[in-house]
């Protein structure tokens, strides 16, 4: 049997239509209401799929988060193999992580400073340079992230008390300096299996927010704030997604090979790695690692091929890979 780890309610309908359609036997594992046995001495999945997003914290699912790390272990100490587990996981969490694995792979990203309290928040300011972007270590649909031009409209801020929920829900926030990318677009390049899969441009306007999730079913209400009204993401009725142009785009050879870098070292069986190239200096920086990022809409038009098929051909390996181990174990 295949576990599907996940949360959220539409996101995952896709994929779900995938396995049926192949016949792959797959059951739901709703990371808000987990219970398992620590104890257990085997696992009644012998592959899980984990599709958990840091985003639950913004539809009230927050326990989902940290259960569903317990859960990644408990899996990895029985030998279950996961897709995107535990290591993916924690690089889908940490903000802070994903930079340090750019650091270490010597890929460059915006220049940023590490804070977990508020007071720290004008010292990290002092040792960038303005434009910044605050955002919370945890990520979540571009949510709660802030941009402010000077130190005088960052000190207001914080003075109002607008800087309050920054520091998110493990206490960790970013001051990074704030690159425009240029034509105000950026560029997302999807990864599976250690293949490059597709790349995008999106274009956005900066007054639309920071979710960029090529996904109509990602979009959410431009509110900024953790809210009951993120529950669904409703895919319809949404302009800011409508009028958001996205094309398929050939990165150059020296960015794919890094993203697959990224995806070998972080542990991503699949996901995606954002860049933008910056109006400040003309630069390319890396700035976003995505382990749960959902295909872009109307793919097959847009990229010229069915991401989900894709998925569904690696998923269906490696399911048979277990069963064939199972087979010759009996």
């Amino acid at each position: 049997m295949i576990g599907v780890l996940y949360e959220h309610p539409q996101w995952f309908v896709p994929l779900f239509g995938e396995l049926d359609r192949r016949g792959l036997p797959y059951r739901h594992i709703l990371a808000d209401a987990l219970r398992y046995d620590p104890g257990a001495a085997a696992a009644p999945y012998g592959l899980v799929v984990n599709r958990m997003s840091p985003s639950a914290y913004l539809r009230g699912h927050t326990r989902a988060i940290f259960t569903a790390q317990h859960y990644l272990a408990h899996l990895e100490r029985l030998g279950v193999p996961v897709i995107n587990g535990a290591a993916a996981y924690r690089l889908e969490l940490s903000k802070a992580r994903q930079l340090d694995l750019l650091a270490a792979l010597g890929l460059p990203a915006p220049a940023t400073r590490v804070v977990n309290d508020l007071g720290q928040v004008q010292a990290a300011a002092d040792e960038l340079d303005f434009p910044l972007i605050l955002k919370p270590n945890v990520g979540g649909s571009g949510a709660l992230m802030q941009r402010f031009q000077s130190p005088a409209e960052l000190a207001d801020a914080g003075a109002s008390g607008a800087l309050d929920e920054l520091l998110g829900i493990d206490g960790t926030a970013l001051v990074q300096e704030y690159h425009p990318p240029r034509g105000s677009a950026i560029v997302r390049v999807e990864v599976l299996d250690g293949q490059f899969l597709y790349a995008i441009r999106i274009h956005n306007d900066p007054n639309q927010g920071f979710n960029l999730c090529p996904a109509d079913i990602c979009q959410t209400p431009n509110t900024g704030v953790a809210d009951a009204s993120f529950d669904l993401c409703p895919a319809d009725g949404l302009p800011a997604k409508t009028a958001r142009q996205i094309e398929a785009v050939h990165p150059p050879a020296w960015v794919v090979e890094a993203v697959l870098r990224i995806a070998t070292i972080g542990g991503l069986d699949l996901g995606g790695v954002e860049y933008l190239e910056s109006e400040r200096d003309g630069r390319l920086y890396f700035y976003d690692i995505n382990a749960l990022s959902n295909f872009v809409t109307d793919a097959p038009n847009v990229v010229g091929l069915d991401p989900f098929i894709r998925l569904g051909d690696f998923l269906q390996q490696r399911w048979l890979l277990v069963a064939d181990g199972v087979a010759r174990a009996a």
